[in-house]
């Protein structure tokens, strides 16, 4: 028997069913309860406006996304304004249909540009998008244009919630304000732990300079005035390379399945159990992210309640919640079966 099927029951009782249920109702009855907070706090018709368009948007953005939780999805992120016979426009068309044919769904802003360039390499059948309704645009590209998995949204920020919510990995091609807003947001997210961990890269068309440019950036300011930690780095991949860009996506998938908290504890599944001896280099090698205790391999706690991911093994510790950029490279040891990934020199 493997170790780690000597520990909890992988049975979920009629009673923790029941936990589940009166969870669900009590966060219900809270979204109840807050609009009646807001009508007795006489909040203005602007603010009711805003909040409940924003719940409409959110509600329908969910009902959508639901039928494709089971399916792995990319984020594509570039300007709008790029030609179809531009070197990046291309770039984003060969990346997104290397994306499809390895089953991945593709989801893009649904507007022209690199977003149509995502939508096209991927095929209607592998699109989603998240159109944003704009005075002067935008309406959806043709590709996606009609299709069930689109959805027009009023709201930037509920728009990339969607986005970075809904998403396995982000892929950023160049592109203006918007696009370095999204690109900033998503790996402030994942450095604060706001989000969790998933491959975030800045792909530029074979010779492109504007992601090398802005990496240039960070490590002559950011990291050299300590703004940032050098384990940052390994959070984010600059790359001119569509095949690169797959490899690093696929790379990251490939025995890391998905993390969650468990009370104080990180939980992070894997489709095979981890070896006894890189257990033991693991240890050794990132007892500085532990808050106390120390890396365990087991089967899913009783309070996990994703009853399709019970077979799986996991590695459960205390992670202190800070060195974010350490817990990538700890994924990356994880897949390559080795602590060598760890000794990477930053910047």
């Amino acid at each position: 028997m493997n170790r780690f099927e000597e520990t909890d029951s992988d049975e979920r009782s009629p009673a923790h069913d029941k936990r589940r249920t009166i969870e669900i109702n009590n966060l219900l009855e809270q979204i109840r309860q807050t609009a009646d907070k807001l009508q007795r706090d006489a909040a203005t018709r602007g603010d009711l406006k805003l909040l409940a368009r924003s719940l409409k948007e959110l509600r329908y953005a969910f009902k959508v996304f639901t039928p494709y939780r089971d399916k792995r999805k990319v984020t594509i992120f570039g300007s709008a304004r790029t030609a179809p016979d531009h070197p990046t426009y291309l770039a984003a068309q060969e990346f997104a249909a290397q994306m499809a044919r390895d089953s991945w769904l593709v989801i893009t802003g649904a507007g022209s540009g690199i977003m149509e360039a995502g939508h096209r390499g991927a095929g209607r059948e592998a699109a989603m998008g998240l159109n944003i309704v704009l005075p002067f645009e935008q309406e959806a590209n043709p590709v996606i244009l009609g299709d069930d998995k689109l959805v027009n949204m009023k709201y930037f920020f509920t728009r990339k919630l969607m986005f970075v919510k809904e998403c396995d990995a982000v892929v950023c091609l160049p592109g203006g304000f918007g696009t370095l807003d999204e690109a900033f947001e998503v790996l402030t997210l994942v450095q604060t732990g706001k989000r969790d961990l998933y491959p975030i890269v800045l792909l530029d068309a074979p010779g492109g300079q504007y992601w090398r440019k802005l990496d240039d950036f960070i490590r002559e300011s950011l990291h050299h005035d300590a703004l940032i930690s050098p384990e940052d780095f390994a959070l984010y991949k600059v790359t001119d390379s569509v095949d690169e860009a797959v490899a690093e996506i696929e790379q990251f998938y490939k025995v890391y399945h998905s993390m969650r908290y468990v009370r104080h504890q990180l939980v992070i599944r894997t489709k095979t159990p981890i070896a006894d001896s890189l257990l033991e280099e693991i240890r050794e090698e990132f007892r500085d992210i532990l808050s106390s205790g120390d890396f365990e391999v087991r089967r899913a706690l009783r309070e996990e309640d994703e009853s399709d991911l019970r077979h799986m093994p996991r590695l459960v510790f205390n992670f202190n919640r800070r060195n974010l950029g350490r817990l990538r490279l700890l994924v990356d040891c994880i897949n390559a079966g080795s602590t060598e990934p760890a000794s990477r020199k930053f910047p």
